[in-house]
Parts: C-alpha cells; sequence; structure tokens
C-alpha cells in the first residue's frame, strides 16, 4: 500500500485509524450534503411538484436590488414603473413574479396571475427575466397585464439573488419586505386556490397581528 507523501515529497509514518477516518469523514460530508440536495430536486421534478424546492430566502428581507422599467411600456395610457426592493417594504403584502416572453410555462400561469390581479386585494410586481424589451411589451399586449409594476433583468443577474431556478417563480413578500413564500413553477388554477391564495391570507394575518 503506497503511503502519505508530506508536502516535501518523502514517505512519513502511516497515520492512525481515527485519524484517516476524520480526513475522510471531512471529504466525504459535502459529497452526502450535495446529494441529498439531488435527491431533493429529484424528487420534486419527478413528482411534478418543483414548488417542493427548497429555499434559503424564506423569512429573509429581499435581495436589495432595483429595476429599471421595462423600456416602452404603457398600460392605460401611463407609462409603467420599475420596482426596487424598497417598493416591497412598505406595509403592504405583495407578489413578486418571474417571467419571460419565450416561457411556455408563462403562458399557461398567465390567466392565474390575471386572476389573482383581478381580486384586487395585493400589487404583483412583474420582473421580465434575460427578455428583449419589445418581446415583453408584445408578450403583456397579448395576455393581458396583471402588474402593478414590471422591472427587467436582461442579464438575469439579480433573479441569482432571488434564488431563481427557472421560470416561471412567485414570491410573496409581506408588509416588512420579507419573503415568506416561494413557487416554484407556473400557478395552476389548484396551486392558487390552495398555496398561493392562503400565503397570502397567512403573510396579511400576520402583518396585521404585528402591527397590533
Amino acid at each position: 500500500m503506497q503511503e502519505p507523501v508530506d508536502q516535501m515529497g518523502a514517505a512519513s509514518p502511516a497515520e492512525p485509524r481515527s485519524g484517516t477516518r476524520k480526513k475522510l469523514g471531512w471529504v466525504l460530508a459535502p459529497i452526502l450534503i450535495f446529494g441529498v440536495l439531488v435527491a431533493v430536486f429529484a424528487f420534486a421534478l419527478q413528482t411534478g411538484d418543483p414548488s417542493k424546492l427548497p429555499s434559503a430566502l424564506i423569512g429573509k428581507p429581499v435581495p436589495e436590488v432595483a429595476y429599471a422599467p421595462l423600456e416602452g411600456f404603457v398600460d392605460a395610457g401611463r407609462p409603467v414603473p420599475g420596482f426596487g426592493a424598497a417598493d416591497l417594504a412598505q406595509g403592504k403584502v405583495s407578489v413578486v413574479n418571474f417571467w419571460a416572453s419565450w416561457c411556455t410555462a408563462c403562458i399557461d400561469e398567465h390567466p392565474q396571475l390575471m386572476a389573482l390581479k383581478k381580486r384586487g386585494d395585493v400589487d404583483i410586481y412583474g420582473v421580465d427575466y434575460k427578455d428583449q424589451a419589445i418581446a415583453g411589451r408584445r408578450f403583456l399586449g397579448r395576455y393581458g397585464n396583471p402588474f402593478y409594476a414590471v422591472g427587467a433583468d436582461p442579464t438575469g443577474r439579480s433573479a441569482i439573488e432571488w434564488g431563481v431556478y427557472g421560470m416561471p417563480e412567485t414570491f410573496i413578500i409581506n408588509g416588512e419586505g420579507k419573503i415568506v413564500y416561494k413557487h416554484v413553477g407556473p400557478i395552476s388554477p389548484t396551486s392558487l386556490v390552495e398555496r398561493v391564495l392562503p400565503a397570502i391570507a397567512k403573510a396579511k394575518s400576520e402583518s396585521a397581528t404585528a402591527a397590533q
């Protein structure tokens, strides 16, 4: 059996088994953690429920990013503004949706966002991800605009800060500007009723309790 070699290239005495086991433990630990995460992702995707993917941002403030408006986008005669982290911490529960015109799943999801807007009890902020402004405008012109404000993320850099896995993804933000719920993948009629709306209601209830 080949003996360990020190930094000078000379053979050194074999280490005790306990020391070898400790070293193996340090080496194997990251591999095991990575394997667990892969298993979680695989389970979520295989079961058709990507919303089970974990998020390290739950309970934390939204990233300190500022989005420029989607260039040239006008709705009902008014230029639609961009937004930043401060806009999401005004004491009101809000929703942030990452989408793109090239995203087929975003088309499937869009009616649910329009239905959420129609309820009128929460502002929805949109982030157009890695898209051309003209394509984003055409998308919203064709399918309708559910957003109170629309920001552009042409490079996709801010999406990384949000921990976005892919398009679309939706976050619910409490009145303090903290992320309280994350939905990965398109919102379906079922998930809107069973998950998103209850998460919004819970965030509102907790915000009201905190204000008392």
